[in-house]
Order: C-alpha cells, then sequence, then structure tokens
C-alpha cells in the first residue's frame, strides 16, 4: 500500500492533529489541470494535498482539501459501523498522553478507553472532519 487518502475541510487544522499524533509533513503541493480531472472524474478539480508520514517511515496519509469543487458534506458524526472506510488505527506508546495532546486539536472520544485482554488498550476518537482514529497500546 502506498497511502491513504483523506478528504478534509480544513487542512491547516488536519496537518496540525496529525503532527500532534506523531506524523510528519512529507511535502504538499496545490493540483489541478485534466488529467486530474479525469483520473477523479470530476470537472475543474483544484485541491491542496499534504502528504503525512508515519514515524517508521511504512506508512503515509495524503490529506486533501478541495477548493473546486466543492466536497459534498459528509455526516461527521456517522457511527463506527457505517458502510466504507471510516478509521485508521494507529499503534502508540501511551494512550493518555496521546488523548491529552489531541484535544486541544479537536479530539474527542467515540466511546470510552477499554482494555482488551491483557494485550492492548484500545480507543476510537474523532478528529478533523470526522476523521475516526483508533489508538492501540499494547500492554502485554
Amino acid at each position: 500500500m502506498d497511502n491513504v487518502s483523506i478528504v478534509v475541510d480544513d487542512l491547516a487544522a488536519a496537518k496540525a492533529f496529525f503532527t500532534e499524533l506523531g506524523l510528519e509533513l512529507e511535502g504538499e503541493a496545490t493540483v489541478e489541470g485534466s488529467t486530474v480531472d479525469r483520473l477523479l472524474g470530476l470537472e475543474g478539480v483544484r485541491s491542496d494535498i499534504a502528504m503525512m508520514r508515519t514515524p517508521d517511515g511504512h506508512g503515509r496519509i495524503e490529506l486533501t482539501e478541495y477548493l473546486t469543487p466543492s466536497s459534498r458534506d459528509g455526516d461527521p458524526r456517522a457511527p463506527t459501523n457505517t458502510l466504507g472506510a471510516h478509521r485508521i488505527m494507529f499503534a502508540v506508546d501511551d494512550i493518555a498522553d496521546i488523548l491529552d495532546r489531541l484535544r486541544p486539536h479537536g479530539a474527542e472520544l467515540v466511546g470510552e478507553v477499554v482494555q482488551y485482554e491483557n494485550s492492548y488498550r484500545l480507543c476510537y476518537l474523532r478528529g478533523p472532519a470526522g476523521i475516526v482514529v483508533a489508538l492501540a497500546e499494547q500492554i502485554g
């Protein structure tokens, strides 16, 4: 897999959120033109993108803010069992620390922090544009 793309309505807020989570900005660009239009099946595309890299260098998230055409509204509070891709999970060393650092960036717990057997502490949280992020802290 090369990357996962997430459409956001505030690129700066999304970059700050994922930077606080530990990802690094790899690069930014504005994309537009007939090739982009044909690729996406849309007309008049102009979007700003930011490529974020995981600390281990193996995973990337492409954050995309469409300037034109406007993004269709989604349900930022869609339940976690909604069809389609809806969350990204990250392994972390300290869930409590990450939650404390992400809350100023709009992060809210979806449910609770739970312990799964004697293996993991887990939680789901919502970030910018309703993005659902899962955190897993290995404990056993």
